[in-house]
Parts: structure tokens; C-alpha cells; sequence
């Protein structure tokens, strides 16, 4: 299963990719995240529904000096080929 998923509030400068990353990582998702230029975060995360249901509780939550405000998600059943789950601009 694919999530798209939007993060706004103060995600930016405070460690939020890393943290997104390191959850991908441990729930063993694959897929991106990345700044956007309004100040928002875009991930997209690809594995089981509820391993992806934990990453979006965790998302809601982000590092302490993040304050995640709204957190939108679409699902869908489209596949990605992500080797593993990066980092990219």
C-alpha cells in the first residue's frame, strides 16, 4: 500500500526528515520524504496498512522542537519501486 502523505506546521530545520526517516526505517518502509518550498513536508511511504498506520501516529508526533499542526494522507494501492527510503530535496 502507498501513503502520501502532507506534514504542515514547523517541520523544517528541526530534524523532522531525519526522524521520518529513521521511523520508515525501523517500520521497514520504503519511499521519500522531502521539504517543500511553502515550508511543508511531503512523504511518501510505501508497506502494510498498519505498519504505515503506526508511521502516520509517528508523524503526528515528529522531534521535540517540531510542531506539527495538520498531517493529510492519501492511500492508494498503486505500487512504487523504492529500493529503501531516502532523504532527497
Amino acid at each position: 500500500m502507498l501513503a502520501k502523505i502532507l506534514v504542515e506546521g514547523i517541520v523544517q530545520g528541526v530534524g523532522y526528515r531525519y526522524f521520518v526517516k529513521q521511523s520508515a526505517d525501523r517500520l521497514n518502509l520504503v519511499g521519500f520524504v522531502k521539504n517543500l518550498e511553502n515550508g511543508s513536508v511531503y512523504v511518501e511511504a510505501v508497506g502494510s496498512e498498519s505498519k504505515l498506520r503506526i508511521f502516520i501516529e509517528e508523524l503526528k508526533v515528529g522531534t521535540r522542537f517540531a510542531d506539527v499542526r495538520k498531517v493529510d494522507v492519501n492511500f492508494g494501492l498503486e505500487e512504487r519501486n523504492f529500493g529503501d527510503f531516502r532523504i532527497t530535496c
